[in-house]
């Protein structure tokens, strides 16, 4: 049950470490990215702690589909999740470098609220 938010979550782990690492590389220049209150800087950190962030949830969700032993009604509020976790980053980091991207952020946020919605409303109708 909902094995795929498990890999999810996992997968993000190791993409916010290893995109972190490399900008790690460049954060300790003081213009890097335009500096540190730029538009781009802002926005390629928020891609990078985005992958940690939604692979938590997405392990919470693993985490409780399967302690509660859910036996269906959880597929569309998993996908979601899933969707999230890929467009989060993929949003940030495209908004960094092009403004009007900022505009697809209606689709992480979009499939993570409803997700989660479904998810709570699965959950408390049991």
């Amino acid at each position: 049950m909902a094995t795929v938010n498990l890999y999810a979550a996992w997968a993000g782990i190791l993409l916010g470490v290893l995109v972190g690492a490399g900008q790690g590389l460049l954060f300790h220049r003081e213009d890097w990215l335009g500096g540190y209150a730029s538009w781009p800087r802002r926005m390629v950190r928020l891609g990078h702690v985005s992958f940690f962030g939604l692979a938590f949830i997405n392990l919470a969700f693993w985490v409780t589909a399967s302690s509660l032993e859910l036996s269906g009604g959880a597929a569309l509020p998993s996908w979601l999740l899933v969707v999230g976790a890929v467009t989060m980053p993929a949003c940030c980091y495209l908004a960094a470098f092009k403004k009007g991207f900022r505009h697809l952020f209606v689709i992480p946020v979009g499939g993570v609220g409803l997700g989660t919605a479904l998810f709570l409303w699965r959950v408390l109708s049991r």
